[in-house]
């Protein structure tokens, strides 16, 4: 028995992965993110799953189901919104599961914020622009942030901020970015990236509270500050330079074959 911990996605069924969707079909018990992931995947599930959603319940009890299908010697899908490796409570399920010598599996899944850029149509790092992406949220009920780990602290980087978790303080967001990045720096809000209704606030530093305001958008969104936003006057990297010498276009050699 194994218990395949899987990222979901950002919210479109079809941006699962095809290994995620093979492993969700080989499970006969399937334990998911209600509020957070696609209805559709549930369909992959094998005739007769035991489907359980853990929106409600607490670790306690999804550790319950968990334990309860490794008596039985079922495999499990655990399902996570997005991708795994942030903000996913993973670590500590892991953690449970180590002490109790229960085998697992993680199966990376497309994160919120990558599905997010691609409603934007912007590539985060832009040369000369910004060359760093930086994932974080504030402080929340659920976790509060290190005292290293502020906002300010980034936005002195310049890099492309991606803020999640934290559209309900989007005016402190901004009134602390704003120092950094001035008043007129590209911002942006994704809110539910992929899903039927999603929907696209772009504004600037000094704006982008009252559109969120306006637009009534309280949960599920990403914030995103930062001169690649809007970067149209820009240097092209030197990667596909007709006169760059590379490993695979050795010389500066030019052709599709070559490149």
């Amino acid at each position: 028995m194994t218990v395949h911990f899987i990222g979901a996605g950002p919210g479109a069924a079809d941006l699962i992965t095809v290994r995620g969707r093979d492993r969700i079909a080989a499970c006969t018990v399937c334990l998911y993110a209600g509020s957070l992931v696609a209805p559709e995947i549930l369909s992959w599930c094998p005739p007769g799953a035991r489907i359980v959603d853990t929106a409600p319940l607490s670790l306690d009890a999804i550790m319950a189901e968990i334990e309860a299908a490794y008596a039985e010697g079922h495999d499990v899908a655990r399902l996570h919104s997005g991708d795994l490796s942030i903000w996913s409570a993973l670590a500590e399920q892991l953690r449970r599961l180590d002490r109790l010598a229960i085998p697992y599996t993680i199966t990376p899944g497309v994160p919120a914020f990558a599905a997010a850029a691609s409603v934007l149509g912007r590539e985060l790092t832009v040369p000369g622009l910004a060359q760093s992406v930086v994932l974080t949220r504030t402080s929340g009920r659920a976790s509060a942030m290190p005292e290293r780990e502020r906002l300010a602290a980034f936005a002195a980087t310049g890099a492309t901020l991606a803020i999640h978790l934290s559209i309900h303080v989007i005016d402190a967001v901004a009134a602390e970015l704003t120092p950094f990045y001035g008043a007129d720096c590209p911002a942006a809000v994704v809110f539910r990236a992929t899903w039927p209704d999603e929907l696209v606030v772009r504004g600037k530093l000094r704006t982008i509270p009252q559109l969120v305001h306006a637009a009534n958008l309280e949960r599920t969104a990403i914030i995103f500050v930062g001169p690649a936003l809007e970067a149209e006057d820009f240097r092209e990297s030197a990667l596909y330079a007709a006169d760059y010498d590379r490993r695979f276009r050795p010389n500066g050699a030019v052709g599709g074959r070559s490149a």
